[in-house]
């Protein structure tokens, strides 16, 4: 019988596995029977060695036969999903399920937590109070059958296989590979019973896929496997070269989040993003024609307040606290860097100040560390913006203890420049 660690050695050494042997490696994964460190070597075998697409398709439908599926033949409602590969800031999430959900498209949702410098979507949810990300599969569907939308965690029963090779990549530098994310996105959502699937594929600095080209060519993967899978797809590529929004961390997030969805705040490149990627969906469900009408319908939703009301909806219906979202009261800075110089704001390195905001809390350094809920970054400027010397350029929340923050550092996230208008 063929053994892990053979397999390992096979990976390493550039050779291609049989259906029968990504088999073996996700029954291994989910029983537990291969070790964590075999595991992971396996992983960073994959990450240098890579896979073909057909090693990436039997990989994704193993995973995604590892546990049980959801079961949305009663929803009556078209069901669509988006799903992104992350960034700094990305709370797009928390504001584009409402909005969907709102113009008649059923959402289940079901999200990660932080891998590496990006938040996740799940720790975002689970900074509100009270707030259940935990559901079992049938009261997922139990919920989406009652109000449209569940916003949920994987599960247990749901892809098991993914549930471990996450965290494990998480820890192990492994979280960077087009086959790897290939199969761990669509193994959990070829498992939600979904007709169609918007996905956002990020690029730049603070994206997993630093290179367009690299972007394009998961984007090409993900549309591949997927629709093999009978759901169809979808995608987009954005710029992850600056954080999204002016709040980095799970609650500050939310709060931004809250306060976009009353139609308070537009972020220039968040708000464009979030829209964009709303109007995808609503076409996907069969709610508008164009991409441009579906835009439109998305923010009727938002300005009429339905997106909002069914934000609301969703959390009282997972346990979270109405009223800590509806004040969205976020937490004082710990401390206030100044600006050493006057000048426009050229770029805010987006990995950086991801990594900032996993120190101070906002994230995982390790498997199995805590997450500080108020952690994280208050962006006070942002890209094309002036500041003068003096002037606060943003403020930092901590909450992991023996953190101590170095100004200066921070600031050298911050790329000024004499010219209005200008981009590093």
């Amino acid at each position: 019988m063929t053994s892990i660690t053979q397999l390992i050695r096979r990976k390493r050494d550039g050779k291609e596995h049989t259906a029968a042997e990504i088999q073996l490696i996700v029954d291994g994964t989910s029983d537990g029977s291969i070790a964590d460190y075999q595991l992971s070597a396996w992983l960073m075998a994959v990450y240098f060695s890579g896979m073909s697409p057909a090693e990436t398709a039997l990989l994704t439908r193993a995973m995604c036969a590892s546990g049980a599926r959801l079961d949305l033949s009663s929803v009556q409602r078209p069901k669509v999903d988006k799903h992104s590969t992350g960034g700094v800031g990305d709370k797009v999430s928390l504001i584009l399920a409402p909005i969907v959900a709102s113009c008649g498209i059923a959402v289940p949702m079901i999200s990660g937590r932080g891998l590496g410098h990006t938040g996740g979507t799940v720790d975002k949810l689970e900074s509100i109070p009270g707030f259940i990300a935990e559901m079992s599969l049938s009261a997922i569907q139990a919920q989406v059958a009652s109000i449209g939308i569940a916003l949920a965690a994987q599960t247990a029963e749901l892809v098991p296989a993914d549930r471990r090779m996450y965290s494990l990549r998480d820890v192990t530098a492994t979280v960077e590979s087009l086959p790897l994310i290939t199969a761990s996105i669509l193994s959990k959502k070829l498992a939600e019973d979904i007709d169609a699937l918007v996905m956002n594929v990020t690029t730049g600095r603070g994206a997993f896929m630093r290179k367009l080209d690299d972007a394009r060519a998961l984007a090409e993967s993900i549309r591949t496997v997927c629709e093999a899978g009978g759901v169809r797809c979808s995608t987009i590529v954005t710029s992850m070269d600056a954080p999204l929004g002016r709040r980095i961390g799970n609650w500050l997030e939310v709060c931004e989040a809250a306060r976009m969805l009353r139609g308070e705040e537009e972020p220039p490149l968040l708000t464009e993003i979030t829209f964009a990627l709303a109007g995808a969906c609503i076409v996907a469900g069969g709610k508008a024609s164009t991409l441009d009408d579906g835009i439109a319908v998305a923010r009727d939703a938002v300005a009429s307040g339905r997106a909002w009301n069914v934000f609301v909806d969703v959390v009282r219906k997972q346990g979270g606290d109405v009223d800590a979202i509806e004040k969205a009261h976020e937490p004082s800075p710990t401390e206030v860097i100044l600006a050493n110089d006057s000048g426009h704001v050229a770029s805010i390195d987006p990995l950086r100040i991801g990594f900032l905001a996993v120190e101070l809390g906002a994230g995982r350094r390790a498997l199995g560390d805590a997450v500080a809920p108020h952690a994280g970054i208050i962006l006070y400027k942002h890209i094309g913006e002036f500041v003068e010397r003096g002037e606060p350029l943003c403020g930092v929340v901590e909450s992991r203890a023996g953190v101590t923050v170095d100004p200066a550092s921070v600031r050298s996230c911050f790329e000024l420049t004499d010219v209005p208008g200008a981009r590093a």
